[in-house]
């Protein structure tokens, strides 16, 4: 495919393409300290990302034209998503519409946990009972965080939401922990097969994560904070944000590239918020 062709075909698809890409690198400009200097009372990199996102939402507006319609429509319906919905797991704004996503998300994680516990056969010897150690309570974790998740559906309380804070912040520091155990393992096979498996529940358990942070108040994202003594900027080198992008992506049936905009929000959002 020509891409100067493709782009003179296809103007709007590709300036949302552009767009997107700025939002991204953007967040992670933002995410390493990076500001470009000083714009107003914000900084330049911070102005460059509200201006994409608001030319972004204008063009989700734009109306479909007649030669391509389907497409521009469905453009302009993601394009308008990214704009409201700077997270990418809300699936609305009331806690029975996040409990929804969340439970949505359990069978993912379930997934997720009984493809780590078959990782071990993946190791070599010397490496097995250091993975072994490092996950050894996931499956725990994540059967308490099903329950928890199916009893904030059943009943949308403040106090049963307190539980579910609770448990996703522990199981978030679980994978946070495991994260740093395999930068232990010298075999880079095996680091490999532990990398790829943790990074699979961890994915999983961010989407939860920024569910939960959702419908959280201000002093609970802060008590939520205090709570994870592994932040996040101590495991980003060992995220595989490809992997999680196009997770995301399959699970909400949206192109990879508005994951992986969106993954690198949710990062820098909880960046910001102390975690």
């Amino acid at each position: 495919m020509n891409p100067i062709s493709n782009i003179w075909n296809h103007p709007k698809t590709s300036a949302a393409g552009l767009l997107i890409a700025v939002v991204t690198i953007a967040s992670v400009l933002s995410q390493q300290g990076i500001t470009l200097g000083a714009a107003g009372s914000g900084t330049v990199v911070t102005l460059v990302s509200g201006l994409a996102t608001a030319v972004l939402g204008l063009l989700a507006r734009d109306p479909a034209s007649t030669a391509n319609s389907a497409s521009t429509a469905k453009l302009g319906c993601w394009a308008l998503i990214s704009l409201l919905l700077p997270l990418p797991f809300l699936g609305g704004c009331s806690g029975v519409t996040v409990a929804q996503n969340i439970v949505n998300w359990t069978p993912a994680l379930q997934s997720a946990v009984a493809t780590l516990d078959s990782t071990a056969a993946l190791l070599a010897p010397a490496d097995a009972p250091i993975f072994a150690a490092a996950t050894a309570g996931f499956n725990a974790a994540s059967n308490l965080l099903v329950t928890q998740a199916k009893a904030y559906l059943a009943n949308p309380t403040a106090s049963v939401l307190a539980q579910l804070q609770a448990q996703v912040v522990t199981f978030q520091q679980q994978v946070n922990a495991a994260l740093l155990s395999a930068a232990k393992i010298t075999n880079p096979g095996s680091q490999a097969h532990v990398l790829n498996a943790v990074n699979a529940v961890g994915t999983v358990v961010s989407a939860i994560f920024a569910l939960v942070l959702s419908v959280s108040s201000k002093a609970a994202v802060a008590r939520m904070a205090a709570q994870s003594t592994i932040k996040l900027a101590t495991v980003r080198p060992y995220l595989d944000e490809g992997n999680a992008a196009a997770m995301v992506a399959g699970h909400y049936g949206e192109p990879v590239e508005w994951a992986r905009a969106q993954v690198a929000q949710v990062e820098l959002r909880a960046a910001q918020a102390g975690f």
